[in-house]
């Protein structure tokens, strides 16, 4: 002991225990507490019995020696800790360099063992940025798994701990097979092997024996624990593929645990991890022969997300897409379909499934979120979601609708109770800028007050050929270009597939317009016009009063307009402003250049020609 630490042991000031403690917390030594964590001894002042330390969160924390003796550990030099305080750009350097000789250091200063969290505390923010640390220690991670030095523990809160020796990967992912006496601890072990399968040098001799293991405990479990038998199957597969090894003659056969449990399979499905559907998947036509393709549709309308993505997809690479769209098709009918499958409708309607995305669509859109809204066990918002933010989804449902249909979902969407009131409100917003005439079912009116269209028969033919036009081929013709512009690729830089959308919802839009004005439009030869005054039907004389030149105009039907052959539609300005007036009455008419006051000279019935 120095003279210093004696004198205050004699004097009763430190006990004999404290005062060999404190001969090594001297000033500039680093220190760890147990509350305040990494600091450094700034000064011993014996007079006071006090001692003052600078930690991480608290600069200058005075501390009596006594208590000082008992809770601050001095650590040396070459402690991780001291190397950050002493120079932390060295250290991030040397993380950059060399990442497992840093390691070795971390796991030495704490004793050969360390938790994530104690390391992430060592490096942040001293030397690294949290994101910055996040990214470097999954690199880093991946490199400890290489390396036989290193324990990589599967759960975040357990250790990593630095070995006296390497062990070879093969026999710790065997070690760890065969130790595991719980069947989830197995299909972990499994996944190791399977994903370090290369580490193996005699994979015959070595994965054999797991392959057998597998086998048999798939055989023990598979009526108690379907899910982690077919999954132990599964991954058993995997190995044996990715090893060259063939499979024992008498191996349980994942196509044999679907058959037997195909009352069931898209529960069973359901609770295998996402990543092995795409392979459990691909067993479906063994298992199933002829009928596999209806057991897939069967996924596809009735699983989860994911499961009815396989599914799809399946059906897709086999050649059953018409399959797939006569099911899906069949489950909108039948008011049937689910949300997860029209979550996976809507996301690829831009592909081969493009017929399906209409009116009736949006409408079974709506029906399952009012069905979903009302299932307690089903909270998921995800369809909700995709049509609030999904800008171009809305418009590409109704671009090919009617306008009988567009008031049927214009009436759907004010009633369901699904959307609240502003997102309601935008939803009806985006609908009318794509349809103003729809904008008379929200502010109240109706098109029962609309006025019947008083149009010429002649007209009234030309409107419907120019109809059955829109509908039988420029709306086809536009079909097609979508689909010959998608198959340019990339759809987020394709000019030709976004013009086609575009010239979809004009079309879409075109047609609604042109089947309202067909559905009020009554046919007329103007015969028997009431000729006492301006009619509809009649043909006026009109003397300007300013020059006394006179204009005859005959005012016909909505559509008949031809005003250099002076003939007027009835709903022009200048019919307006002269229906119901008699002959010998002065009128001011519209011109384009301002008013102008005539006089009715005479009023006939018109005649053609």
């Amino acid at each position: 002991m120095t003279s210093e630490i004696q004198k205050a042991v004699e004097a009763g000031k430190l006990s004999t225990a404290a005062g060999a403690a404190l001969e090594k917390l001297q000033p500039g030594t680093f220190v760890v507490h147990k509350s305040w964590g990494f600091g450094q001894i700034d000064a011993v002042n014996f007079l006071v019995s006090q001692m003052t330390i600078h930690f991480k969160t608290k600069k200058g924390h005075p501390m009596q020696l006594q208590y000082a003796a008992e809770t601050l550990q001095a650590i040396e030099s070459d402690h991780i800790l001291a190397q950050i305080a002493a120079d932390g750009a060295a250290v991030k350097a040397r993380a950059k360099d060399d990442a497992v000789g840093l390691m070795r250091s971390v796991l030495t200063s704490f004793g050969g063992k360390a938790t994530q969290d104690q390391i992430t505390q060592a490096f942040v923010p001293t030397v690294f940025s949290d994101a910055d640390f996040r990214k470097w220690w999954e690199a880093v991670k991946k490199t400890l798994k290489k390396d036989g030095h290193f324990v990589v523990p599967a759960k975040k809160t357990d250790p990593f701990e630095l070995r006296a020796a390497p062990v070879a990967h093969a026999a710790q992912f065997l070690a760890a097979f065969t130790n595991a006496r719980q069947l989830k601890d197995q299909l972990n072990a499994l996944d190791q092997i399977l994903k370090n399968t290369g580490e193996f040098a005699d994979p015959t001799a070595q994965l054999a024996p797991v392959l057998a293991t597998a086998d048999s405990q798939a055989r023990k479990n598979q009526r108690l624990n379907t899910a982690q038998a077919l999954e132990m199957l599964l991954a058993r597969d995997e190995i044996a593929e990715k090893a060259g090894l063939a499979k024992a003659p008498d191996a349980l056969g994942v196509d044999q645990v679907l058959r037997d449990e195909k009352r069931r399979l898209v529960t069973l499905i359901a609770d295998l991890p996402a990543a092995k559907h795409k392979r459990v998947f691909a067993e479906l036509p063994a298992a199933f022969g002829d009928e596999w393709p209806a057991v897939a549709l069967d996924f596809a309308t009735r699983g989860s997300t994911r499961v009815v993505t396989e599914a799809a997809r399946l059906l897709v690479e086999k050649g059953q897409v018409e399959t797939l769209i006569k099911g899906i098709d069949r489950e909108i009918c039948d008011h049937a379909i689910t949300s997860e499958t029209l979550i996976w409708l809507c996301k690829e309607r831009d592909g081969a499934f493009a017929d399906l995305v209409n009116p009736r669509l949006l409408s079974s859109i709506i029906g399952a979120l009012e069905r979903d809204q009302f299932d307690e066990n089903k909270r998921d918002r995800r369809l909700h979601d995709l049509l609030l933010n999904d800008k171009e989804l809305l418009p590409d449902l109704i671009a090919s609708a009617t306008h009988e249909d567009m008031r049927n979902i214009m009436q759907k969407l004010m009633r369901t109770p699904v959307f609240e009131e502003l997102n309601k409100r935008s939803l009806l917003g985006r609908i009318i800028r794509l349809f103003p005439e729809m904008q008379a079912l929200v502010s109240g009116d109706s098109d029962a007050k609309q006025e019947t269209l008083v149009v010429s028969w002649e007209s009234l033919e030309k409107k419907k050929i120019a109809f059955d036009e829109l509908v039988n081929k420029t709306i086809p013709e536009n079909i097609k270009e979508i689909s010959v512009a998608r198959s340019y690729g990339d759809l987020r830089e394709n000019f030709e597939f976004k013009a086609a959308k575009e010239m979809q919802r004009v079309l879409g839009r075109r047609r609604s317009e042109m089947e309202r004005d067909l559905s009020l439009a009554r046919g007329t030869d103007f015969a028997n016009a009431d000729t006492g005054a301006v009619n509809i039907g009649t043909t006026i004389t009109l003397r300007e009063i300013a020059d006394g030149r006179l204009d005859i105009y005959s005012i016909l039907g909505a559509w008949d307009g031809v005003p250099e052959k002076g003939l007027v539609s009835y709903q022009s300005a200048l019919a307006q402003a002269l229906l119901s007036h008699k002959p010998g009455e002065q009128i001011n008419v519209p011109t384009e250049h301002g008013e102008r006051l005539v006089e009715i000279e005479k009023i006939e019935a018109y005649r053609k020609g």
